[in-house]
């Protein structure tokens, strides 16, 4: 375990050490993999997005109303899917979806010796495939964890709207929202977001650089690439809120 955590700060320092030099240079390579991770979840985002907030309405609506704070569920709705659920949902799933096919593509050059050519050319494989990626989902994590934001509140709003039991208006669901939430607590969201987008790039390579054993490395690699950047997503997720609490008292 230490040595794994040796690995991934090493590899990440190697990253930040490349990046003033090399960032324009691998920028064709940075927007090929800004557009993959587009592509591949943009779809996902909104649809996950929707029934997060429509969930947590449905679960909570109900029993606000109980009490008769029913006015009080977009504020709700609003603090959690910022603060909470769209930055830790939408990083597991480009874990699932993104830092999987990262530690793939990478774990196969290593077993097919690809990267050995890179380097036999004198093409140092951290510059060329380690930071457009890393330097990529970093980008895209959070414009896709703002727009999840946007989606799950609309999500929670919908259902609010249309559900008997809560019946809460369009309009005193983002009245309320708007009195509860301010632009801190989606800044404090996007700030998780760029660290787990550090974190899952930088397993998912490290996982790939250090696949061994043919094919069925690869599977071992790409296992070890989400199941790793999931647990590390859910511990930086606790260190942070409290981080983040005690910066803004």
């Amino acid at each position: 375990m230490l040595r794994h955590i040796g690995e991934l700060i090493l590899l990440f320092i190697a990253t930040l050490k490349a990046l003033p030099g090399n960032l324009w240079n691998q920028r064709t390579k940075v927007v090929e993999q800004l557009f993959e991770i587009g592509n591949a979840s943009l779809l996902m985002v909104c649809i996950l997005s929707l029934f997060i907030g429509g969930v947590v309405a449905l679960n909570t609506g109900p029993v606000l109303v109980e009490r008769g704070l029913g006015s009080a569920i977009g504020g709700l709705v609003g603090i959690s899917v910022c603060k909470e659920l769209a930055p830790v949902m939408m990083a597991i799933l480009i874990a699932g979806r993104i830092g999987s096919a990262m530690a793939a593509e990478i774990g196969s050059m290593q077993t097919f010796q690809e990267i050995d050519a890179l380097r036999t050319m004198n093409i140092n494989p951290v510059n060329y495939l380690v930071l457009p990626r890393l330097v990529a989902i970093t980008l895209a994590l959070p414009a896709l964890v703002l727009l999840s934001i946007i989606i799950g509140w609309l999500g929670g709003a919908l259902v609010a709207a249309n559900n008997y039991q809560i019946a809460i208006s369009f309009a005193a669901f983002f009245s309320n929202l708007r009195s509860v939430v301010g632009l801190e607590d989606v800044v404090d969201g996007l700030i998780k977001t760029v660290a787990f987008a550090i974190v899952i790039g930088t397993v998912s390579c490290q996982q790939g650089l250090a696949t061994r054993g043919g094919p069925r490395g690869i599977g071992r690699s790409v296992t070890k690439a989400v199941v790793n950047s999931i647990v590390l997503i859910l511990i930086l997720d606790y260190f942070l809120t409290r981080l983040l609490m005690n910066f803004g008292k």
